[in-house]
Protein backbone atom coordinates (compact mmCIF):
# COMPACT_ATOMS: atom_id res chain seq x y z
CA UNK A 1 0.00 0.00 0.00
CA UNK A 2 2.78 2.48 -0.91
CA UNK A 3 0.37 5.27 -1.96
CA UNK A 4 -1.32 5.24 1.44
CA UNK A 5 1.79 5.12 3.59
CA UNK A 6 1.83 8.81 4.52
CA UNK A 7 -1.85 9.08 5.59
CA UNK A 8 -1.58 5.72 7.36
CA UNK A 9 1.53 6.90 9.17
CA UNK A 10 -0.40 9.98 10.28
CA UNK A 11 -3.25 7.78 11.48
CA UNK A 12 -0.95 5.50 13.48
CA UNK A 13 0.83 8.45 15.08
CA UNK A 14 -2.50 10.01 16.12
CA UNK A 15 -3.69 6.64 17.40
CA UNK A 16 -0.57 6.12 19.52
CA UNK A 17 -1.08 9.43 21.34
CA UNK A 18 -4.85 9.12 21.80
CA UNK A 19 -5.57 8.46 25.51
CA UNK A 20 -8.67 6.45 24.60
CA UNK A 21 -7.06 4.19 21.98
CA UNK A 22 -6.43 0.52 22.62
CA UNK A 23 -2.73 1.33 22.37
CA UNK A 24 -2.94 3.45 25.53
CA UNK A 25 -5.72 1.68 27.42
CA UNK A 26 -4.73 -1.95 26.70
CA UNK A 27 -1.46 -2.51 24.84
CA UNK A 28 0.62 -0.34 27.21
CA UNK A 29 -1.35 -1.57 30.24
CA UNK A 30 1.18 -3.22 32.58
CA UNK A 31 -1.28 -5.84 33.79
CA UNK A 32 -1.61 -7.13 30.21
CA UNK A 33 1.82 -8.75 30.34
CA UNK A 34 1.05 -10.58 33.55
CA UNK A 35 -1.70 -12.54 31.83
CA UNK A 36 0.49 -14.33 29.29
CA UNK A 37 1.98 -16.89 31.66
CA UNK A 38 -1.24 -17.47 33.59
CA UNK A 39 -3.18 -18.11 30.37
CA UNK A 40 -0.47 -20.45 29.08
CA UNK A 41 -0.57 -22.37 32.36
CA UNK A 42 -4.36 -22.46 32.24
CA UNK A 43 -4.34 -23.91 28.73
CA UNK A 44 -1.90 -26.59 29.89
CA UNK A 45 -4.48 -27.57 32.51
CA UNK A 46 -7.20 -27.74 29.85
CA UNK A 47 -5.03 -30.01 27.69
CA UNK A 48 -4.12 -32.29 30.59
CA UNK A 49 -7.74 -32.69 31.66
CA UNK A 50 -8.96 -33.39 28.13
CA UNK A 51 -6.23 -35.92 27.45
CA UNK A 52 -6.95 -37.67 30.76
CA UNK A 53 -10.70 -37.77 30.09
CA UNK A 54 -11.30 -35.58 33.15
CA UNK A 55 -12.49 -32.39 31.44
CA UNK A 56 -16.17 -33.27 31.50
CA UNK A 57 -18.87 -32.26 29.05
CA UNK A 58 -19.80 -28.76 30.19
CA UNK A 59 -18.25 -25.35 29.72
CA UNK A 60 -19.65 -23.79 32.87
CA UNK A 61 -17.17 -24.15 35.72
CA UNK A 62 -14.54 -25.81 33.53
CA UNK A 63 -10.86 -24.93 33.30
CA UNK A 64 -11.52 -23.68 29.75
CA UNK A 65 -14.12 -21.22 31.04
CA UNK A 66 -11.57 -19.94 33.55
CA UNK A 67 -8.96 -19.29 30.86
CA UNK A 68 -11.32 -17.80 28.28
CA UNK A 69 -12.97 -15.71 30.97
CA UNK A 70 -9.65 -14.19 31.96
CA UNK A 71 -9.10 -13.21 28.30
CA UNK A 72 -12.57 -11.73 27.95
CA UNK A 73 -11.94 -9.53 31.01
CA UNK A 74 -8.96 -7.81 29.35
CA UNK A 75 -10.55 -4.47 28.57
CA UNK A 76 -12.45 -3.66 25.40
CA UNK A 77 -10.49 -5.45 22.66
CA UNK A 78 -11.33 -8.92 24.04
CA UNK A 79 -14.83 -8.18 25.27
CA UNK A 80 -16.99 -11.08 24.14
CA UNK A 81 -14.06 -13.45 23.56
CA UNK A 82 -15.94 -16.12 25.49
CA UNK A 83 -19.00 -16.12 23.20
CA UNK A 84 -17.52 -18.63 20.77
CA UNK A 85 -16.88 -21.15 23.56
CA UNK A 86 -20.25 -20.95 25.29
CA UNK A 87 -22.12 -24.21 24.84
CA UNK A 88 -25.14 -23.79 22.56
CA UNK A 89 -27.06 -27.07 23.00
CA UNK A 90 -29.63 -26.49 20.24
CA UNK A 91 -26.86 -25.96 17.70
CA UNK A 92 -24.53 -28.56 19.26
CA UNK A 93 -21.66 -26.05 19.09
CA UNK A 94 -18.86 -25.83 19.78
CA UNK A 95 -18.77 -29.60 19.45
CA UNK A 96 -15.97 -30.23 21.96
CA UNK A 97 -18.12 -30.92 25.01
CA UNK A 98 -20.16 -33.92 23.93
CA UNK A 99 -17.83 -35.39 21.28
CA UNK A 100 -14.85 -37.12 22.87
CA UNK A 101 -12.86 -37.37 19.59
CA UNK A 102 -13.37 -33.65 18.94
CA UNK A 103 -12.35 -32.82 22.49
CA UNK A 104 -9.15 -34.83 22.11
CA UNK A 105 -8.49 -33.20 18.73
CA UNK A 106 -8.83 -29.77 20.29
CA UNK A 107 -6.50 -30.80 23.11
CA UNK A 108 -3.93 -32.01 20.58
CA UNK A 109 -4.19 -28.70 18.74
CA UNK A 110 -3.66 -26.66 21.92
CA UNK A 111 -0.79 -28.89 23.02
CA UNK A 112 0.95 -28.57 19.64
CA UNK A 113 0.52 -24.79 19.61
CA UNK A 114 1.79 -24.48 23.18
CA UNK A 115 4.94 -26.46 22.44
CA UNK A 116 5.82 -25.25 18.93
CA UNK A 117 8.27 -22.41 18.39
CA UNK A 118 7.87 -21.42 14.73
CA UNK A 119 5.10 -20.26 12.42
CA UNK A 120 5.29 -23.28 10.11
CA UNK A 121 4.28 -25.70 12.86
CA UNK A 122 1.68 -23.26 14.15
CA UNK A 123 0.03 -22.91 10.73
CA UNK A 124 0.18 -26.67 10.20
CA UNK A 125 -1.65 -27.17 13.51
CA UNK A 126 -4.32 -24.66 12.43
CA UNK A 127 -4.81 -26.47 9.11
CA UNK A 128 -5.07 -29.83 10.87
CA UNK A 129 -7.70 -28.43 13.23
CA UNK A 130 -9.58 -26.98 10.27
CA UNK A 131 -9.58 -30.38 8.56
CA UNK A 132 -11.34 -31.92 11.55
CA UNK A 133 -14.35 -29.69 10.76
CA UNK A 134 -15.32 -29.35 14.42
CA UNK A 135 -18.58 -27.42 14.48
CA UNK A 136 -18.31 -23.98 16.03
CA UNK A 137 -14.55 -24.04 16.53
CA UNK A 138 -13.31 -21.36 14.16
CA UNK A 139 -10.84 -18.47 14.25
CA UNK A 140 -12.11 -17.20 17.60
CA UNK A 141 -9.58 -19.74 18.89
CA UNK A 142 -6.93 -17.34 17.57
CA UNK A 143 -7.49 -15.29 20.73
CA UNK A 144 -6.01 -18.22 22.65
CA UNK A 145 -3.15 -18.52 20.18
CA UNK A 146 -2.27 -14.85 20.60
CA UNK A 147 -1.42 -15.43 24.26
CA UNK A 148 0.78 -18.37 23.28
CA UNK A 149 2.50 -16.68 20.31
CA UNK A 150 1.96 -12.89 20.35
CA UNK A 151 4.48 -12.32 17.55
CA UNK A 152 2.95 -14.96 15.26
CA UNK A 153 -0.81 -15.10 15.81
CA UNK A 154 -2.89 -11.91 15.85
CA UNK A 155 -6.16 -12.01 17.79
CA UNK A 156 -9.37 -12.04 15.78
CA UNK A 157 -12.89 -10.75 16.28
CA UNK A 158 -15.58 -8.95 14.30
CA UNK A 159 -14.12 -5.47 14.85
CA UNK A 160 -10.56 -6.52 13.91
CA UNK A 161 -11.76 -8.17 10.68
CA UNK A 162 -13.92 -5.16 9.87
CA UNK A 163 -11.00 -2.81 10.51
CA UNK A 164 -8.66 -4.90 8.35
CA UNK A 165 -11.11 -4.91 5.45
CA UNK A 166 -11.71 -1.17 5.75
CA UNK A 167 -8.00 -0.38 5.81
CA UNK A 168 -6.83 -2.74 3.07
CA UNK A 169 -9.88 -3.09 0.84
CA UNK A 170 -9.87 -6.85 1.47
CA UNK A 171 -12.99 -8.96 1.87
CA UNK A 172 -12.03 -11.27 4.68
CA UNK A 173 -15.01 -13.15 6.12
CA UNK A 174 -15.33 -13.93 9.80
CA UNK A 175 -15.49 -17.55 10.90
CA UNK A 176 -13.22 -19.42 8.48
CA UNK A 177 -9.64 -20.43 9.19
CA UNK A 178 -8.52 -19.90 5.58
CA UNK A 179 -9.79 -16.34 5.78
CA UNK A 180 -7.98 -15.82 9.10
CA UNK A 181 -4.68 -17.09 7.67
CA UNK A 182 -5.03 -14.76 4.68
CA UNK A 183 -5.72 -11.83 7.02
CA UNK A 184 -2.75 -12.88 9.15
CA UNK A 185 -0.43 -12.58 6.15
CA UNK A 186 -1.75 -9.11 5.42
CA UNK A 187 -1.40 -8.06 9.06
CA UNK A 188 2.21 -9.25 9.11
CA UNK A 189 2.98 -7.17 6.01
CA UNK A 190 1.24 -4.13 7.48
CA UNK A 191 3.08 -4.56 10.75
CA UNK A 192 6.45 -4.95 9.03
CA UNK A 193 5.88 -1.81 6.96
CA UNK A 194 5.15 0.28 10.07
CA UNK A 195 7.14 -1.66 12.67
CA UNK A 196 8.80 1.45 14.06
CA UNK A 197 5.37 2.79 15.03
CA UNK A 198 3.88 -0.55 16.08
CA UNK A 199 5.54 -3.57 17.71
CA UNK A 200 6.76 -7.11 17.22
CA UNK A 201 3.82 -8.00 19.45
CA UNK A 202 0.85 -8.23 17.05
CA UNK A 203 -1.45 -6.96 19.77
CA UNK A 204 -0.50 -3.42 18.75
CA UNK A 205 -1.54 -3.69 15.10
CA UNK A 206 -4.62 -5.68 16.14
CA UNK A 207 -5.54 -2.83 18.45
CA UNK A 208 -5.23 -0.37 15.58
CA UNK A 209 -7.51 -2.50 13.41
CA UNK A 210 -9.95 -2.87 16.31
CA UNK A 211 -10.21 0.90 16.71
CA UNK A 212 -10.80 1.29 12.97
CA UNK A 213 -13.36 -1.53 12.98
CA UNK A 214 -15.30 -0.03 15.87
CA UNK A 215 -15.43 3.33 14.11
CA UNK A 216 -13.16 5.28 16.42
CA UNK A 217 -10.95 6.01 13.41
CA UNK A 218 -11.81 6.04 9.73
CA UNK A 219 -9.27 4.44 7.37
CA UNK A 220 -7.32 6.76 5.05
CA UNK A 221 -9.15 7.50 1.77
CA UNK A 222 -8.08 6.03 -1.52
CA UNK A 223 -5.37 7.65 -3.62
CA UNK A 224 -6.04 10.80 -5.62
CA UNK A 225 -9.10 12.13 -3.83
CA UNK A 226 -8.03 15.42 -2.24
CA UNK A 227 -11.48 16.28 -0.91
CA UNK A 228 -11.82 12.90 0.75
CA UNK A 229 -8.34 13.25 2.27
CA UNK A 230 -9.22 16.67 3.74
CA UNK A 231 -12.46 15.31 5.18
CA UNK A 232 -10.62 12.38 6.68
CA UNK A 233 -8.05 14.66 8.30
CA UNK A 234 -10.91 16.70 9.77
CA UNK A 235 -12.32 13.49 11.21
CA UNK A 236 -8.95 12.80 12.83
CA UNK A 237 -9.08 16.23 14.40
CA UNK A 238 -12.56 15.54 15.77
CA UNK A 239 -11.30 12.36 17.37
CA UNK A 240 -8.68 14.46 19.11
CA UNK A 241 -11.44 16.81 20.30
CA UNK A 242 -13.02 13.83 22.05
CA UNK A 243 -9.82 13.27 23.99
CA UNK A 244 -11.15 14.94 27.13
CA UNK A 245 -13.67 12.15 27.59
CA UNK A 246 -11.05 9.54 26.74
CA UNK A 247 -8.58 11.16 29.10
CA UNK A 248 -11.08 10.96 31.94
CA UNK A 249 -11.54 7.25 31.28
CA UNK A 250 -7.78 6.82 31.17
CA UNK A 251 -7.45 8.70 34.44
CA UNK A 252 -9.94 6.34 36.05
CA UNK A 253 -7.86 3.40 34.87
CA UNK A 254 -4.72 5.07 36.17
CA UNK A 255 -6.46 5.69 39.48
CA UNK A 256 -6.95 1.93 39.68
CA UNK A 257 -3.24 1.44 39.02
CA UNK A 258 -2.41 4.01 41.70
CA UNK A 259 -4.62 2.20 44.19
CA UNK A 260 -2.89 -1.05 43.33
CA UNK A 261 0.49 0.59 43.92
CA UNK A 262 -0.73 2.11 47.21
CA UNK A 263 -1.74 -1.31 48.55
CA UNK A 264 1.59 -2.79 47.45
CA UNK A 265 3.32 -0.03 49.41
CA UNK A 266 1.24 -0.83 52.50
CA UNK A 267 2.28 -4.49 52.26
CA UNK A 268 5.90 -3.52 51.62
CA UNK A 269 6.09 -1.27 54.67
CA UNK A 270 4.19 -3.72 56.88
CA UNK A 271 6.45 -6.60 55.89
CA UNK A 272 9.58 -4.67 56.73
CA UNK A 273 8.09 -3.49 60.04
CA UNK A 274 7.29 -7.10 60.97
CA UNK A 275 10.89 -8.14 60.37
CA UNK A 276 10.79 -9.65 56.90
CA UNK A 277 12.82 -9.04 53.77
CA UNK A 278 10.44 -7.84 51.07
CA UNK A 279 10.28 -8.46 47.33
CA UNK A 280 8.16 -6.25 45.07
CA UNK A 281 7.08 -7.57 41.65
CA UNK A 282 9.86 -7.14 39.09
CA UNK A 283 7.67 -5.10 36.74
CA UNK A 284 6.48 -2.80 39.54
CA UNK A 285 9.76 -2.00 41.29
CA UNK A 286 10.29 1.28 39.46
CA UNK A 287 6.76 2.58 39.89
CA UNK A 288 6.75 5.88 41.73
CA UNK A 289 5.06 6.08 45.10
CA UNK A 290 5.22 9.18 47.30
CA UNK A 291 8.29 10.43 45.47
CA UNK A 292 10.29 7.20 45.51
CA UNK A 293 10.49 3.90 43.68
CA UNK A 294 8.11 1.24 44.99
CA UNK A 295 10.99 -1.23 45.25
CA UNK A 296 13.22 1.07 47.30
CA UNK A 297 14.59 -0.72 50.36
CA UNK A 298 13.45 -4.12 49.09
CA UNK A 299 15.36 -7.11 47.79
CA UNK A 300 17.17 -6.46 44.52
CA UNK A 301 16.96 -10.09 43.49
CA UNK A 302 15.31 -13.26 44.72
CA UNK A 303 17.39 -16.06 46.27
CA UNK A 304 18.75 -18.72 43.93
CA UNK A 305 16.52 -21.35 45.56
CA UNK A 306 13.51 -19.44 44.19
CA UNK A 307 14.88 -18.32 40.82
CA UNK A 308 15.68 -21.96 40.02
CA UNK A 309 12.06 -23.03 40.47
CA UNK A 310 10.14 -24.14 37.33
CA UNK A 311 7.67 -21.28 37.82
CA UNK A 312 10.28 -18.64 38.69
CA UNK A 313 9.21 -16.28 35.87
CA UNK A 314 5.71 -16.04 37.35
CA UNK A 315 6.97 -15.86 40.94
CA UNK A 316 9.00 -12.75 40.09
CA UNK A 317 5.69 -11.06 39.13
CA UNK A 318 3.88 -11.78 42.40
CA UNK A 319 2.97 -8.36 43.77
CA UNK A 320 4.66 -8.69 47.17
CA UNK A 321 6.65 -11.48 48.87
CA UNK A 322 7.76 -11.57 52.51
CA UNK A 323 10.89 -13.64 53.08
CA UNK A 324 12.58 -14.62 56.32
CA UNK A 325 15.17 -11.98 57.12
CA UNK A 326 18.46 -12.96 55.49
CA UNK A 327 17.06 -16.30 54.35
CA UNK A 328 15.53 -17.86 51.26
CA UNK A 329 12.23 -19.09 52.67
CA UNK A 330 9.06 -17.32 51.52
CA UNK A 331 6.91 -16.67 54.57
CA UNK A 332 3.99 -15.03 52.78
CA UNK A 333 2.94 -14.09 49.26
CA UNK A 334 0.42 -11.41 48.31
CA UNK A 335 -1.43 -10.79 45.05
CA UNK A 336 -3.25 -7.44 44.88
CA UNK A 337 -6.31 -7.68 42.63
CA UNK A 338 -7.77 -4.18 42.41
CA UNK A 339 -9.81 -4.47 39.23
CA UNK A 340 -8.19 -7.21 37.15
CA UNK A 341 -9.18 -10.85 36.90
CA UNK A 342 -8.71 -12.82 40.12
CA UNK A 343 -7.61 -15.81 38.03
CA UNK A 344 -4.15 -14.59 37.07
CA UNK A 345 -3.26 -13.75 40.67
CA UNK A 346 -4.29 -17.22 41.85
CA UNK A 347 -2.16 -18.84 39.16
CA UNK A 348 0.95 -16.91 40.21
CA UNK A 349 0.45 -17.94 43.82
CA UNK A 350 0.04 -21.56 42.76
CA UNK A 351 3.21 -21.35 40.67
CA UNK A 352 5.09 -20.49 43.85
CA UNK A 353 3.33 -22.97 46.09
CA UNK A 354 3.48 -25.99 43.79
CA UNK A 355 6.91 -25.52 42.20
CA UNK A 356 9.06 -26.72 45.07
CA UNK A 357 8.62 -27.64 48.70
CA UNK A 358 11.74 -25.63 49.57
CA UNK A 359 10.20 -22.49 48.10
CA UNK A 360 6.70 -23.14 49.46
CA UNK A 361 4.95 -20.07 50.81
CA UNK A 362 3.25 -21.05 54.08
CA UNK A 363 0.77 -18.22 53.73
CA UNK A 364 -0.85 -17.15 50.47
CA UNK A 365 -3.06 -14.06 50.36
CA UNK A 366 -5.34 -12.41 47.80
CA UNK A 367 -5.70 -8.72 48.67
CA UNK A 368 -8.70 -7.07 47.04
CA UNK A 369 -11.34 -4.37 47.57
CA UNK A 370 -13.94 -5.17 50.19
CA UNK A 371 -16.69 -5.50 47.57
CA UNK A 372 -14.81 -8.24 45.66
CA UNK A 373 -15.03 -10.88 48.40
CA UNK A 374 -17.85 -12.76 46.69
CA UNK A 375 -15.90 -12.76 43.43
CA UNK A 376 -12.81 -14.10 45.20
CA UNK A 377 -14.86 -16.90 46.75
CA UNK A 378 -16.46 -17.81 43.42
CA UNK A 379 -13.11 -17.98 41.64
CA UNK A 380 -11.46 -20.07 44.35
CA UNK A 381 -14.40 -22.48 44.34
CA UNK A 382 -13.84 -23.38 40.67
CA UNK A 383 -12.97 -27.04 39.99
CA UNK A 384 -9.82 -25.81 38.23
CA UNK A 385 -8.57 -24.57 41.62
CA UNK A 386 -9.49 -27.57 43.76
CA UNK A 387 -5.93 -27.57 45.17
CA UNK A 388 -6.42 -24.06 46.53
CA UNK A 389 -8.32 -25.32 49.57
CA UNK A 390 -5.31 -27.44 50.55
CA UNK A 391 -2.98 -24.46 50.14
CA UNK A 392 -5.07 -22.22 52.44
CA UNK A 393 -5.25 -19.16 50.23
CA UNK A 394 -6.82 -16.35 52.30
CA UNK A 395 -8.52 -13.08 51.49
CA UNK A 396 -7.43 -9.72 52.91
CA UNK A 397 -9.90 -6.87 52.31
CA UNK A 398 -8.45 -3.44 51.57
CA UNK A 399 -10.45 -1.93 54.41
CA UNK A 400 -9.04 -4.26 57.06
CA UNK A 401 -5.49 -3.68 55.85
CA UNK A 402 -5.91 0.10 55.77
CA UNK A 403 -7.52 0.31 59.21
CA UNK A 404 -5.08 -1.93 61.05
CA UNK A 405 -1.76 -1.69 59.19
CA UNK A 406 -0.24 0.95 61.48
CA UNK A 407 -1.17 -0.95 64.65
CA UNK A 408 0.11 -4.19 63.13
CA UNK A 409 3.40 -2.56 62.20
CA UNK A 410 3.81 -1.09 65.67
CA UNK A 411 2.71 -3.98 67.88
CA UNK A 412 2.70 -7.07 65.66
CA UNK A 413 5.30 -9.80 65.19
CA UNK A 414 5.74 -12.36 62.44
CA UNK A 415 2.68 -13.43 60.50
CA UNK A 416 0.19 -13.28 63.36
CA UNK A 417 -0.74 -9.69 62.57
CA UNK A 418 -1.73 -10.27 58.95
CA UNK A 419 -3.39 -13.57 59.82
CA UNK A 420 -5.62 -11.73 62.29
CA UNK A 421 -7.23 -9.62 59.54
CA UNK A 422 -7.22 -12.27 56.81
CA UNK A 423 -10.37 -14.26 56.09
CA UNK A 424 -10.35 -17.99 55.53
CA UNK A 425 -12.36 -18.96 52.46
CA UNK A 426 -14.40 -22.08 53.13
CA UNK A 427 -15.44 -24.30 50.21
Amino acid sequence: MPARNEPLRELIERWRTDPGSTYRTWFLWEERLKNFRSIRRGLATVVAQMQAGAFGNTYKGSSLETVVGSIAEQRQIFKGADHAFLWKPKLRIPDIYESAPNQLGFAQFLDTCTCCTGEERLIEAIRQLDQRQIKGLGPAVANLLYFLHPTLAPPSNTAIVKGYNALTGARVKLGRWEEYLAMREGILRLNAEHRWLLSNDLGAVAGLLFDIGTGRYAPPPREGDGAALAAWQADLARVREDSDRSRRADERAREGDRTHTQVQAWLRDLGRALGFDVWVAANDRRRLHEGGALGHGCLERLPDSITSLPGAAAVRLIDVLWLERGGSHVAAAFEVEHSTTIYSGIVRLLDLALSSSSGFAHELFLVAPDDREDEVRLQLARPAFRRVADLRVRYVPYGELERHREAMARFGTGLKAIEAVARTLAF
